[in-house]
C-alpha cells in the first residue's frame, strides 16, 4: 500500500430502545485523505474529519494489529478508543457539548489485507454513563490513493 490513502469510515449504530428492541439508525460514512504507514506489525492511518457547523478539523489516528483497533481522535472532539474482542475498554469523549464515559465491548475485529488496501470491521456494544445504549458496526476501508475503481467497489457494497 502507499502512503497516500483514501479513508472510508462507516458505522451503524442499532440503538436500543426501552423495551429491549434494537432500531437501526442512519448510517454515517466518512471519507477523507490521508496517510497510512507499517511499523513493527502495526499498520498507521492518519487522517482529519471535519464536522459540519464547524471550523475545526479533528485529526484521527487508527493503530490496526493482533484483533485490535486503537482510535485517537484530536481537535473538535477528544477520545481514545480502544477494540478489542471479548474485552471491555472505558474511555471518556470530550466533545463541544461536554465528556461522556464510553465502555466499549468488542465482539469482532476482523482485518483483510490485499496489495493495494485494507478492510477493518468492528462489532462492538457502545455503553454511555455505564447504561447499554447501541449495538454499533463500523467498517474502515483504506486504499492507495492511485487505485481508480476504490469508489465503485465501495457503491457496490
Amino acid at each position: 500500500m502507499t502512503k497516500d490513502v483514501v479513508v472510508r469510515v462507516r458505522g451503524i449504530q442499532f440503538l436500543v430502545t426501552q423495551d429491549q428492541h434494537a432500531e437501526e439508525a442512519e448510517p454515517v460514512e466518512v471519507f477523507s485523505m490521508g496517510e497510512y504507514y507499517f511499523r513493527n506489525g502495526t499498520h498507521y492511518i492518519k487522517y482529519d474529519e471535519m464536522m459540519e457547523g464547524f471550523a475545526e478539523n479533528t485529526q484521527n489516528l487508527i493503530k490496526i494489529k493482533n484483533h485490535s483497533v486503537e482510535l485517537r481522535k484530536r481537535g473538535l472532539t477528544n477520545v481514545h478508543m480502544v477494540f478489542e474482542e471479548q474485552k471491555k475498554n472505558i474511555s471518556y469523549y470530550q466533545t463541544p457539548f461536554g465528556t461522556m464515559e464510553m465502555g466499549i465491548a468488542a465482539t469482532r475485529v476482523d482485518l483483510e489485507q490485499g496489495e493495494d488496501e485494507m478492510n477493518v470491521h468492528i462489532e462492538y456494544a457502545l455503553e454511555v454513563n455505564e447504561s447499554h445504549v447501541a449495538d454499533c458496526d463500523i467498517s474502515i476501508g483504506v486504499v492507495s490513493r492511485g487505485k481508480k475503481d476504490f469508489l465503485n467497489t465501495e457503491a457496490q457494497q
